[in-house]
């Protein structure tokens, strides 16, 4: 049995020790060799097409890197599912669409917004996720295949 004093000491120092270790992984986190954000490519139209993603609230339907809704497909890695061009045809077309049921609306973006909104998909499908897939719902899986 511990006396209060050894009890208190015991305490502070695994406080201490707990309190360094934290402070140690944070600056190991935050250096430079860690860092998979990928923010060096980040271009001027990469920030247009997030200003359009955000003002057209697309996370209300689709999710990015496992955030958002989950009525539509997930879109992190979309170039490398469909490609480019069947990207730009979606966002520029003035018809709605209803993939398996479900109702995109018809943004019929312009040819440089659509540019813009590719360039932040590609971007963010850039993004080093560590060797892990994007985490993706069980009732969002079957939307990513079709």
């Amino acid at each position: 049995m511990l006396s209060k004093k050894q009890a208190r000491a015991f305490f502070l120092g695994g406080t201490l020790i707990t309190f360094l270790i934290f402070i140690g992984l944070t600056v190991f986190s935050l250096s430079k060799s860690q860092d998979q954000t990928n923010r060096e490519n980040i271009t001027e139209q990469v920030v247009r097409g997030k200003k359009l993603w955000e003002s057209n609230n697309c996370m209300g339907c689709h999710t990015l890197l496992g955030e958002g809704g989950y009525y539509a497909p997930e879109l992190t890695k979309v170039i490398d599912r469909r490609g480019k061009g069947y990207i730009k045809a979606v966002l520029m077309t003035p018809i709605p669409w209803e993939p398996n049921g479900r109702k995109m609306v018809a943004y019929g973006f312009s040819k440089e917004e659509a540019e813009d909104l590719i360039a932040f998909f590609d971007w963010i499908g850039n993004i080093d996720l560590n060797g892990f897939e994007t985490i993706v719902s069980p009732l969002a899986k079957d939307k990513i295949d079709n």
